[in-house]
């Protein structure tokens, strides 16, 4: 008998920190940024801080329509009406997918402070998708638990870099990490290689690579 796997989950990587996630017929955009006018329209869109590159309003407004979820921090709110804002902890239900805002923010660093944006944690089905958001390794990622999937920046100056990602995977321990924050803004793609070389030599985590491709769950 020919068994068929059921994927209930697809990301897909748009470039630098954005990504489409489809659950259940739904789509949910993070941190949309110099998207193709073809793009999808969204059901959800999420996005963690307000710079340009992640608060990008010609992509938001070209994604958008009516009945569109948006959701951020207050930074946000302030760029695009009607986003509901959101702080760390809170947690939101939409049919059936769960949405949680966790800290994201640089230690040493002065770009992203702790009160300036967010990250994401996406629960469907039992599936949890992880993005961080602009940050640096940062020990509330020792909190996270059963992490499906983790976006991590890699690109380095305004985020961690390639090693730092290394080390909050070790921390995260999630089944696939997936590199962003590179190849636009900063960094390219020698770090999401590099990332990649040494999570699969030190970790059991596998590392895809979307740029402009899915990977379904």
């Amino acid at each position: 008998m020919l068994i068929q796997e059921v994927y209930t989950l697809r990301i897909t990587g748009l470039g630098h920190a954005s990504f489409l996630i489809e659950v259940s017929g739904k789509k949910i955009y993070i941190d949309p940024y110099a998207l193709r006018e073809d793009t999808e329209s969204a059901d959800i869109i999420l996005i963690t801080h307000d710079h340009y590159d992640h608060c990008d309003r010609e992509s938001i407004n070209r994604i958008k329509k009516p009945g569109t979820h948006i959701l951020g921090p207050e930074s946000v709110a302030k760029k695009i009406p009607g986003t509901g804002i959101l702080r760390k902890k809170d947690i939101v239900h939409i049919d059936n997918t769960t949405i949680m805002a966790v800290p994201s923010y640089n230690t040493e660093k002065g770009f992203h402070k702790a009160d300036s944006g967010m990250g994401f944690v996406i629960e469907h089905e039992g599936k949890r998708i992880y993005h961080s958001g602009d940050t640096d390794v940062i020990p509330e990622m020792s909190k996270l638990e059963d992490i499906t999937v983790a976006l991590l920046p890699v690109g380095g100056i305004y985020t961690m870099n390639a090693d730092d990602a290394v080390d909050a995977v070790k921390l995260i321990k999630p089944e696939i990490a997936i590199p962003m924050h590179y190849g636009k803004v900063v960094g390219s793609r020698a770090d999401a290689e590099k990332f990649r070389s040494r999570i699969e030599k030190e970790t059991k985590t596998r590392v895809e690579i979307l740029e402009n491709r899915s990977l379904r769950i």
